[in-house]
Order: C-alpha cells, then sequence, then structure tokens
C-alpha cells in the first residue's frame, strides 16, 4: 500500500482500454439511437422522463444486470454465477468510490471527495495500491472479491462438465470469445493476488488484463454487459424491431449473452444437429453479419417463443426472426380480387360471432362440439366462416409478409363489423393471436373458445357433468406464451374430469412441432419434436391428452398412445 503515491505507469493499460471501450459505447449509442424511426426516438425520449416507466427501468437494470434475477428464477446454480461477478464487480467499484471520500488530501494535492473521484478514477480499480482502507471497507472489498472469484470458479466447472450445473447444451464459441473469457477469468485472481503480495508485477499484470478485456469487449458476446443497460431502457419505450440488424434490434443483438439458456429450452434441440438453430446461434449469426444462416435459421424456427420466455434478458428474439423473413423474396401472388367476392349471410342480431379458422374448418369435430355447447348455453351466435371463409393472416405474418396479409385482416375486419356482433369467439390460438395483435376491432370482445366455455361453466349458462377420465393439458404456444391463457383451460377441465400435471407446462410447455412457423424442418424433424412432447405430456400417466389449438391436436394423433381432444370436444361430451 503506498498512501503518498497518486499515479503508476502500471495504470495506462487499464486507462488505454477504458478510453477505447467507452468511446466504442458512446459511438454505438448514437448509432442505435439514429437508426431508430423518429417516431421510435420520441418514444425513447418520453419514457425516460415517465415516472412509471422510469421505476421499470431502475428494476430491471438491478435485477436484469447486477442480479439476474431472471436465471435465479430457471437456475439458482447459474443465477448466482452470473449475481456474483456481476453484483460483486459493480460493489467492489462502488466501495472504493466510497472509499475515496473517506482519504484524506495529499499534502499539496487538492484530491478529495468528488473531485478525486473524476481526476484519479483509476483508484477504485487500484485501491489497495495507493491507499489503506479502513477494517470495514477492506473486509467487504475483499468478500465480494472472493464472490466473484467463486462466481468464475462456476464458469469453469460450467465450461468443462456443464451437467454438473444443470445445463445440458452450451454455446459453441469462437476463438476471440474464448479469448476475452479467459480474460475475464484471471482478472479478479490477479487483483487478490496483487492485493495480498504487493508484488508490483502482478499489479501490471491485473492492468494489462483489464485493458484486453476492455479492448476485445467490443467484438465478443461480453458486450452484452454495458449494451444491456440500453436495450432494458429501450424496451421499457415499447419500441418494436423493425428490421434485422439496425435501432432496437440492433441493441437485442449485442446484448445477447449467448448463454445458452434457450438451447436447452427449444424443441429443436430434440434433435443435437438442430441445436445450432436456435436463438442463441440466431443472435450470434447476426451479430457476426453472416445474413444467410441468420436466414436460414429464421426460417427453421418454429416461432414458438420459448426462447424468448427463458431468456434472462428478455431478447425478442421472434420478432428479429420476422423483421428478419421480412428480407426474404418469396414468389407470392397478391392477387386479392377475390376477396370482393366473399360475402357470407349471417344473423344481424347475433350476439357472438365464432369464427372457426382454417385449421379447425380441417379439424369439424371442434366446431360440432361448439355448436353443441353454444346451443346448450343458449347464446345467440353465429359462425363467420360455416362454409369456408378467409384466412385471418397468420400465415403470411409467419413468412414476414405482413403487408400481404393486410388485405386479408381489412376483409374480415369488415364482415365482423357488418355482424354487429360484440364478442368474437375462435378455437384456434394462431387465429387469437393475430386477431388481438394485427386487428383493430373496438367495442368487439375478442375471446379464446377456452376463455368463453370458462366464462359460460362459471355463469352457470353451461351445465357440465364430472367424469373419472385423467386429462393432462398441453399449453398451445400461441395461447400460453403469447398471452398467459393458462387459468381458464384448466379450471374447464376440472369441471369435467380430473387434471394431471404435464412435466413442462404453461411457459414452459414443449411446442407440439407442428408449428406453421417453420419452413424447413422435415417431417422426420417434427416427428421428434412431437414425440418428445408427448413423454412430457404422459409424464403423469393420463388417460387423455387435450389440447385447445386443432394444429396440436392433428399432430398429437399420430404419436399419442392416448386420445387426443380438443377442450371443447370433452366439455360438449359431459354436458
Amino acid at each position: 500500500m503506498n498512501p503518498d503515491i497518486i499515479f503508476h505507469p502500471f495504470v495506462l493499460p487499464f486507462v488505454l482500454g477504458m478510453a477505447f471501450v467507452l468511446t466504442y459505447c458512446v459511438v454505438g449509442l448514437f448509432r442505435v439511437i439514429w437508426q431508430l424511426p423518429k417516431d421510435d426516438r420520441k418514444k425513447f425520449w418520453r419514457s425516460l422522463v415517465t415516472p412509471k416507466t422510469a421505476w421499470a427501468n431502475i428494476r430491471d437494470l438491478v435485477g436484469d444486470c447486477l442480479l439476474h434475477v431472471k436465471i435465479w428464477k430457471r437456475n439458482p446454480v447459474l443465477g448466482y454465477m452470473h449475481s456474483a461477478i456481476a453484483f460483486g464487480w459493480f460493489m467492489i467499484i462502488a466501495i472504493g468510490h466510497v472509499m475515496l471520500f473517506t482519504l484524506k488530501p495529499l499534502e499539496g494535492v487538492a484530491v478529495e471527495g468528488f473531485e478525486r473521484s473524476f481526476t484519479n478514477f483509476y483508484y477504485p480499480i487500484f485501491f489497495k495500491f495507493f491507499a489503506e482502507e479502513g477494517k470495514v471497507f477492506g473486509f467487504l472489498m475483499d468478500f465480494f472479491l472472493l464472490m466473484i472469484i467463486s462466481g468464475i470458479l462456476i464458469a469453469v466447472v460450467k465450461k468443462i462438465h456443464s451437467k454438473i450445473v444443470g445445463v445440458k447444451r452450451v454455446t459453441k464459441f469462437g476463438f476471440a470469445d474464448n479469448m476475452i473469457r479467459f480474460a475475464l477469468w484471471t482478472i479478479f485472481p490477479l487483483r487478490l493476488i496483487a492485493e495480498k503480495t504487493g508484488i508490483l508485477g502482478f499489479w501490471w499484470a491485473y492492468s494489462i488484463d483489464l485493458c484486453i478485456f476492455m479492448c476485445m469487449l467490443p467484438f465478443t458476446r461480453y458486450m452484452h454487459i454495458p449494451t444491456e443497460a440500453l436495450f432494458i431502457l429501450l424496451r421499457h419505450a415499447g419500441l418494436n424491431a423493425r428490421e434485422p440488424r439496425k435501432g432496437y434490434a440492433l441493441a437485442q443483438i449485442y446484448s445477447c449473452p449467448s448463454c445458452g439458456l434457450c438451447i436447452d429450452a427449444c424443441p429443436m434441440s430434440v434433435n443435437d444437429k438442430n441445436s445450432g438453430n436456435t436463438s442463441a446461434y440466431f443472435m450470434k449469426k447476426l451479430r457476426n453479419k453472416d445474413s444467410e444462416e441468420a436466414r436460414r435459421i429464421a426460417e427453421t424456427c418454429l416461432m414458438c417463443g420459448k426462447c424468448v420466455m427463458v431468456c434472462p434478458v428478455s431478447i425478442e428474439s421472434c420478432d428479429i426472426k420476422f423483421s428478419q423473413r421480412a428480407d426474404i423474396p418469396y414468389n407470392i401472388n397478391s392477387d386479392h380480387s377475390y376477396l370482393e367476392s366473399v360475402a357470407p349471410e349471417m344473423k344481424k342480431d347475433a350476439k357472438v360471432l365464432y369464427f372457426a379458422g382454417c385449421m379447425t374448418q380441417l379439424t369439424p369435430k371442434i366446431m360440432r362440439s361448439m355448436k353443441k355447447i353454444m346451443e346448450a348455453a343458449g347464446e345467440e351466435y353465429e359462425f363467420l366462416d360455416k362454409d369456408g371463409g378467409i384466412c385471418c393472416g397468420r400465415p403470411m405474418i409467419l413468412s414476414g409478409k405482413p403487408a400481404e396479409a393486410k388485405a386479408m385482416i381489412e376483409k374480415n375486419t369488415e364482415l365482423i363489423k357488418k355482424s354487429g356482433a360484440k364478442r368474437l369467439v375462435l378455437s384456434c390460438p394462431i387465429c387469437y393471436k393475430v386477431f388481438k395483435e394485427e386487428y383493430h376491432l373496438e367495442g368487439i370482445e375478442i375471446l379464446h373458445h377456452t376463455q368463453y366455455i370458462d366464462e359460460l361453466v362459471k355463469a352457470g349458462k353451461l351445465k357440465v357433468s364430472k367424469n373419472d377420465v385423467n386429462y393432462v393439458y398441453h399449453d398451445p404456444c400461441e395461447l400460453g406464451r403469447a398471452f398467459g391463457v393458462y387459468d381458464e383451460p384448466r379450471e374447464v377441465i376440472e369441471n369435467v374430469g380430473n387434471l394431471r400435471k404435464a412435466k413442462s407446462e404453461k411457459e414452459l410447455s414443449i411446442c407440439c412441432g407442428g408449428s406453421l412457423g417453420s419452413f424447413n424442418l422435415t417431417q422426420q424433424e417434427r416427428d421428434e419434436i412431437t414425440a418428445n412432447s408427448v413423454i412430457d405430456l404422459m409424464f403423469n400417466k393420463p388417460d387423455q391428452i387435450v389440447t385447445a389449438c386443432p394444429l396440436c391436436l392433428k399432430t398429437f394423433a399420430k404419436k399419442s398412445p392416448v386420445a387426443v381432444k380438443d377442450i371443447a370436444e370433452i366439455v360438449a361430451e359431459n354436458i
């Protein structure tokens, strides 16, 4: 410890590295904000001074950047690993700055308080070389330094044998990522050795290691450390990814830590060769400007949203994939003149309008069950597409072609409003999602049939009897993860039978594999996903599998050892 020294040349590598990374971050910040559309920029600046949004920013900056709360919920060991390193690093710097205020100014050198903090900003990084700390502060510095090192030890174990920490698959990295990881792993042991031995050579090694880490930071996955803070601010402004590598999307790309949590969660990873098609690799390809590979992964994705649900940073990777697909040229006939001739006859006084959708039309037993339910409840209803109708537009949106979907959306909107109905009921979660997000049906309530049936039963309009059948419920991706409709279908099932749990359910439910989202998966690869999902559903040996999606029903029926039914079917059977 050298309390009479305020500078030593060994701090220069750190200073140079810090100057470089700060310059890079400032330039990147202006680049991202400049690339935002004008209306998005306004929303962003406005959000920073909105009290509700400002509180959400503070909460997530602490919870996501420092404490990694979301990882703790999924995997406590990995949660500790990340928070030990991030929070510990933050604390030793923060404590170092606090300790600057306790130092007495040197004779003839006015360095105290804030002035000392700015003119000698490297003090907290090399504190024990330049100053003596008190017992309390010294203990805290040592405590958090050891906490960081314990987190690094877990990271080393994860690299050598990931299954020990509960991770089946980890992201594969290139040379630069491996180099900076080694630099990160050695920074804090070097600091500990330098502090305890006082040997100048270790202070030099510590400073150089920091310089290497910071100079490599912008070119590796570790850029997520500073970028994640910006992403949180942009996310709470309510922005959407408009292009795959600009503005908001760019902030998300560099905020991805490539932690690999989405790899195990992705249903495609049931086949190891498809683990490279997961969101972690998609974001990596975009970061490395490998547009062709990013495009291929975007086309392969099932768009089930499970990666978004488990992402500790809340990166909206599916939205970025949609924007990536929008850049893919498809030979699509955009002639929608046929829509003008679609004019179904409908009662003007129907209070409920039922839209079956394409997949339900191909599964008529669901339509028959819904008709029986509505008649038993005494509902005044009408079918919008009784004799066939217009697609909701979701397949075109999944293809990254929202403009082509617009004509269908406008025509359906016209028919729905003309009907005079105040409630629109849908059996297909795919339709439900697009009607909720893309249609403007002011004054018309949009319900999935699970919500509608649950409401009828609770209101006493629909009388059902309870049997002894053991059911397991599969949460469709577009209904569960997209809108959080988890309770209503389960309450309906418990009214007609016994509900058993799946191994993975609700937000962690496994995609059936039949999703319209993927353009590239082979039938064999889809079957592997389906079989894995069925195994998960059969965990508690149910008598029947119940779902609330016609596509899931048809997909599971091919692989399930027990009967697969739509929720409307089991209700109709027990009226």
